[in-house]
């Protein structure tokens, strides 16, 4: 027995030789250490909307490390950055940094984080290298304390640092209108558009065509587009005629167009610049009105009746002819009257020789009456088409008798009897 006894204890001891307690580890020494760079090109035109890629790298080690069967492992490395939070700010740089500082959690040593902030680049941003601050802050491991073989007290510091990231704005031509003057502009026709256009960039453009483009949905259509100035250094100005049209449905009222200038670059390369949108203001459309009274007309009637029109449009009329349509019971042989040129609020009467059928029916009538007139630019046009009132209605006095047959009948039945009976009481 009792020597059992001791065959099992020299077991259990040479268990614990072969089997020695789990070892713990335990860094003595080490911290964070925080670099940041732009992914990508960090290269950018004035008036971009960019989304600048901040890698953060921690490249901090952990220098001494101790290993031992008595030492509880820590839950945290010293070079572990905690809570790490980035704030990016623009600096001198001619930008807007629109995103708020960003938690980008904990990053171990030789870890990599990507931290995204959205950018608008001024548009007339002067062109160099610019730093952008990036500020840091974090908690570390500082230290840590053993008691006994379980309890473990960590001592944590906050750090906070700043970084430079560098970036490039590249020289441009930014197009900035001076001035916009439309000529003879109205709803529904052509016209022209006279611009000064400024290079506020800081590229010397070469080989420039300045453009103007449809913007968005705006009824002003161009119809000569482009205009070639040649180089256009910064700072200086061109003149740009453009001739436009503007759709009928379009209203008296502002609407926008765009500007670009496509040029070659100090690079070599052929590039369209940011557009600069201006509003162009659009008169009312040529437009008329019949201001006179109705006519009056008799059956079996012909006259002359006249018509007044007025231009009630905000632009002048050139070589306008008016033209009524004669439908039955209406005809004439005269149905077209020149009006002349016509200036807004003018008023021109015209002539017409009208007959109206002995059958017609008393009532009032509505005549097809229309203009052709030419614009400033000398296109033709037509105008909506126009009711002349005419009324219709029974002759009195003389004028019934003269217009009604059986009276005349009459009448004439009555003259030629006393013809005869004079002529018998001569004969006797």
């Amino acid at each position: 027995m009792a020597s059992r006894t001791l065959l099992c204890t020299l077991f259990i001891i040479c268990l614990c030789i072969i089997a020695p307690a789990m070892a713990g580890t335990k860094y003595m020494a080490g911290s964070p250490q925080i670099s940041a760079y732009v992914s990508g090109t960090n290269e950018f035109s004035p008036g971009d909307d960019v989304v600048l890629p901040i890698i953060i790298e921690n490249t901090g080690t952990n220098e001494f490390k101790f290993v031992n069967s008595g030492i509880v492992d820590r839950e945290d490395q010293p070079n572990t950055a905690k809570f790490l939070t980035v704030t990016l700010l623009p600096g001198d740089a001619p930008l807007t940094i629109k995103s708020d500082p960003q938690m980008v959690g904990d990053l171990p040593g030789s870890g990599v984080i990507t931290a995204n902030f959205v950018a608008k680049i001024d548009t007339n941003a002067s062109a160099g290298n610019y730093s952008l601050p990036l500020s840091y802050n974090y908690t570390y491991l500082y230290n840590s304390y053993q008691f006994g073989v379980d309890t473990i007290q960590y001592s944590y510091k906050t750090v906070q640092g700043n970084l430079s990231i560098p970036i490039t704005i590249k020289p441009a031509v930014t197009v900035q209108v001076i001035s916009a003057v439309p000529d003879h502009l109205n709803v529904g026709t052509e016209g022209y558009i006279d611009m000064q256009i400024q290079n506020s960039g800081s590229d010397y453009g070469k080989k420039s065509v300045v453009k103007i483009l449809q913007s968005g949905n705006s009824p002003i259509l161009p119809t000569d587009s482009s205009v070639y100035v040649g180089d256009i250094p910064p700072g200086s100005t061109v003149s740009c005629r453009y001739k436009v049209s503007v759709s009928s449905d379009a209203q008296k009222q502002t609407y926008p167009v765009d500007v670009v200038i496509a040029y070659q670059n100090y690079e070599g390369d052929f590039v369209t610049s940011r557009s600069d949108t201006i509003g162009i203001p659009v008169g009312g459309k040529v437009d008329f009105a019949i201001v006179s009274s109705p006519a009056i007309m008799n059956p079996g009637n012909k006259q002359v009746i006249n018509v007044v029109y007025k231009n009630t449009g905000d632009s002048t009329v050139y070589s306008a002819q008016a033209r009524i349509s004669a439908v039955d019971p209406f005809t004439s042989n005269d149905d077209i009257s020149y009006l002349g040129d016509m200036k807004p609020g003018d008023s021109v009467t015209a002539s017409y020789d009208v007959t109206v059928d002995r059958a017609a029916t008393l009532k009032t009538y509505g005549l097809d009456s229309e203009i052709r007139y030419r614009d400033a630019l000398d296109n033709t046009y037509i105008s909506d088409t126009m009711k002349v009132p005419v009324n219709v209605v029974p002759a009195t006095g003389v004028a019934s008798v003269a217009s009604n047959p059986v009276y005349l009948a009459v009448i004439v039945a009555v003259i030629v009897g006393t013809l005869y009976f004079a002529l018998r009481l001569r004969k006797r």
